[in-house]
């Protein structure tokens, strides 16, 4: 039985993954993290910060906010304990921190938990590499009005993923308000829209001479990321010492 702790419990994520591990038989929840843990009345302890757990766990699930990594990573590698972080927003300076705390434990890391998301990233590269320059590309994401940071990290994901192809030459463009030159072929354009309660929606556009391509995907529900999230957990809770992703599940 693989026992784990939410950081984040009282979030939409963390309650989504809370409701699956029920119906699992191969995990439990042992305890929950959030900062708004005096709301919490009944069922399982949660506390402020998981430096105040004082249980034992196999692997925390992190669904929360950049500002609670420093402590994330002080209690896992203190308890010698797995992570999957599905937190966004993180700067280079906190994935320079995963890097070096996955020196220490095993770490599971991905902007994007959804299955069919990771393959999207597949097929963009694909379609980059064939179309090459004659394509220009834009990526449009679009997400519910609660998402604070914009663009998605889901849409670095996939703008790194094809910036890659052409050996990280091209240059991001965040919208064209004010802009008043026309558009660079060396440029991917990069688009947030918030509204209503979009769950979460990606689309690459691959814009040539009399031709358009798309590769498109949309989440209906949290679900496909929280049953991401569980079997992240399942996969590295028996690793060893490293900063794991998708791919390294979609491959194994």
């Amino acid at each position: 039985m693989i026992k784990v702790v939410i950081n984040g419990y009282l979030g939409q994520m963390g309650q989504v993954i809370s409701k699956q591990i029920l119906d699992r038989d191969d995990m439990e929840l042992v305890g929950g993290i959030d900062r708004n843990a005096s709301s919490h009345k009944e069922g399982i302890d949660v506390y402020n910060n998981i430096l105040d757990f004082d249980n034992k766990c196999d692997v925390i699930i992190d669904f929360s906010h950049p500002s609670s990594l420093d402590d994330l990573l002080e209690y896992a590698v203190l308890n010698n304990t797995s992570l999957v972080i599905g937190t966004t927003g993180y700067g280079d300076d906190e994935i320079n921190k995963l890097k070096m705390s996955a020196e220490k434990i095993p770490i599971f890391y991905s902007a994007n938990m959804s299955l069919g998301v990771n393959l999207m990233l597949s097929l963009v590269s694909k379609a980059a590499s064939v179309l090459d320059e004659d394509f220009d590309i834009e990526v449009i994401e679009k997400h519910h009005n609660k998402k604070v940071d914009a663009p998605s990290g889901t849409a670095y994901m996939i703008a790194n993923e094809i910036n890659k192809v052409f050996d990280n030459n091209k240059l991001y463009t965040f919208g064209r308000h004010t802009k008043t030159n026309r558009r660079s072929s060396n440029e991917i354009g990069i688009h947030a829209v918030r509204g209503g309660t979009i769950v979460g929606e990606h689309t690459v556009l691959f814009a040539g001479l009399d031709e358009v391509i798309e590769v498109k995907h949309s989440a209906s529900s949290k679900n496909v990321f929280a049953k991401g999230a569980l079997t992240a957990a399942k996969f590295i809770v028996d690793k060893n010492n490293g900063l794991y992703n998708m791919n390294d599940i979609i491959n194994k």
